[in-house]
Parts: structure tokens; sequence; C-alpha cells
């Protein structure tokens, strides 16, 4: 069932919206080139800790999630988070701090050519493995958006 239709109908307590992003660094994390990009990763990933609805984040014990490297690229760097809903998440993408950041992603990630986002539903309580968000990527590249793994664009509902 497509997110046309009322997200309020699911019971919120049983579910959670899991994302991963994805992007590929133009010069690795200590270089002048992407300086901005990384001086802003602290403050938004503050804004995204203390926003209404954020859950949780893959992080190292230091806070930081660019010194996870799960791709053999180590170019690739990646985003997981857990929020208590899809507006929940779109408010912090799309209407903070975190917008003229994202606005700028160009001048340090070059174009992903498959699927770089992905949402889906976990149990509450539940955090995803990076295994489970590549898989999540995997599945939307290849069948596009499902109640599996969907985008902002074409959301689904928590299962019933």
């Amino acid at each position: 069932m497509s997110g046309d239709t009322d997200p309020a109908t699911a019971d919120p307590s049983r579910f959670e919206l899991a994302q991963v992003n994805i992007g590929r660094l133009l010069a690795p994390v200590d270089s002048p080139r992407i300086a901005e990009f990384v001086a802003a990763l602290d403050p938004i990933n503050r804004l995204a800790d203390g926003s209404p609805g954020f859950v949780w984040r893959l992080q190292t014990a230091e806070g930081n999630a660019t010194a996870i490297h799960s791709f053999e690229d180590d170019l690739i760097i990646s985003n997981m988070s857990v929020w208590a809903s899809i507006e929940a998440l779109r408010a912090f993408t799309y209407s903070s701090a975190h917008t003229s950041i994202m606005s700028r992603r160009r001048e340090w990630f070059s174009k992903y050519v498959t699927a770089y986002m992905a949402l889906w539903w976990v149990p509450a309580g539940h955090r995803p493995t990076i295994e489970e968000a590549k898989g999540r990527l995997d599945l939307l590249d290849h069948l596009g958006p499902t109640s599996e793994a969907f985008t902002f664009r074409v959301p689904f509902q928590p299962p019933e």
C-alpha cells in the first residue's frame, strides 16, 4: 500500500523508519577539497540527534559515521538512522539546516548512478546493520519502490 494514504492509521509504536544514504566523496575525508563538508558533520549530527522523532544513527563511539568503512571503496561513506516517522525524517531533511548542506552535495560527492537513499520500516527497537541497508538499496535498484525499500517520493506505510 502506497504512502499516499493516511500514515496516521498505522500503529506508530510498532514500527520505526530506517533510512540509509550513501555517497562517493570526490576526495578523502582529510582532503581540503571536502573540508567544509567535514566541518558541517558534527553540527548537522547534533541537529539530527536533537530533532523531534530522531531515534538512532550509525556512528562510532566518537560519534563519527565517516570512520565506518562499509564498502570496498573507502571514498563511499554512509549515513544510516532510525526515525519515529516519515514526517519526522522529512522535516529534518528538508526543513532544517541540513537542507543547505544537502544542496551543496555536488561540491563534495560524485553523482551516484544507482540508488543512494532508501527508506524502510523496522520493528520498534531494531537497529539495522549496514548489510541490511545495502540489501535495501539493492532492492530499490532492481525493483523500484516497494514496501521493502522506498523513497520520500514513493512512500509506504508501516506494515499492518
